[in-house]
């Protein structure tokens, strides 16, 4: 095996981990604060579409911003339908895949190309020259936001109060904390990161959109969230893992000699994430009223 096929599977590997730690750090941000959104893939999948709509329209920055627009109006809604109105946080996130699911794909079909969207090369965001080839400068915000998300959460007031809601609410409201306030603007904030990781997809990474871009990769976010405890800094290690397993399964398709069926290395990043979630689950202790809403007595 030659020193360039090891530089690609590491270039390969961390583009295939910004999607999932951006979107597993933002939901890390959001559980601690009681909510629990498993509409992530539906997040990624409009955000994809609808920045690479905006990066046509004004650049691959604009496309990013849009992005992160979709992710927190998404959010926002979850919150509101959460928080204020006591909806089921479950059937709220599965509404949201749903509806991403059938958006998208009509989406496609009005542009002309069903199934399928390329952005032109002008509205994709510029990569960057490594020892280890072209990469996109996405990964740099991917490696340096778990840090920042870690000291927001242990070193700040505001993400000592995160922590009291999800766990304490009703202490929190006591201590003059507006909890569903708190939860909505966590989730929120969250959502953006989300909707940053799904137009990286299409503008930052593939140069196209298409009805299965996210790939699962929403639900992975959340196998990395389990993984993590809602450690940011080990959502990163997570996302790098997951990202490491996708990118293996793209990489051995290159291969000149075919040993492995593509079948079985296409399941590969699916397993790892069944075996990951089946050790930790039962070991990780998340804040007690996550997925509880808030009634005030």
């Amino acid at each position: 095996m030659s020193w360039s096929y090891v530089l690609d599977l590491l270039r390969i590997s961390l583009h295939a981990m910004v999607p999932i730690t951006l979107t597993a750090t933002g939901e890390i941000i959001g559980e601690t604060a009681g909510l629990f959104n498993i509409g992530l893939e539906g997040i990624l999948l409009m955000s994809a579409f609808v920045g690479a709509l905006g990066a046509e329209a004004g650049g691959p920055i604009v496309g990013l911003l849009v992005g992160m627009g979709t992710g927190m109006a998404i959010s926002f809604l979850f919150s509101v339908i959460a928080a204020y109105w006591k909806g089921t946080q479950m059937v709220a996130g599965i509404g949201i895949n749903l509806f991403a699911l059938g958006f998208v794909a009509f989406g496609l079909i009005k542009l002309g190309a069903p199934g399928f969207h390329a952005v032109p090369a002008a509205a994709q965001l510029a990569k960057l020259r490594t020892p280890i080839g072209a990469v996109s400068p996405l990964i740099f915000v991917a490696l340096v936001v778990p840090f920042l998300a870690q000291a927001f959460l242990n070193r700040t007031r505001a993400g000592l109060i995160l922590k009291a809601v999800g766990e304490n609410p009703e202490a929190a409201d006591v201590a003059g904390i507006n909890v569903n306030l708190t939860r909505l603007v966590a989730t929120t904030f969250g959502g953006a990161l989300a909707g940053l990781a799904g137009a990286y997809l299409s503008v930052g990474w593939f140069g196209s959109v298409t009805k299965e871009i996210s790939a699962g990769r929403g639900f992975i976010a959340l196998a990395t969230v389990v993984f993590s405890g809602l450690n940011p800094i080990l959502g990163l290690v997570g996302g790098f893992i997951f990202g490491f397993f996708q990118s293996l399964a793209t990489w051995i398709k290159t291969l000149p000699t075919k040993t492995i069926p593509w079948q079985f290395v296409d399941m590969l990043p699916y397993i790892v994430t069944l075996l990951v979630v089946s050790g930790v689950v039962g070991r990780v202790r998340f804040p007690r009223a996550l997925g509880t809403p808030y009634k005030r007595e």
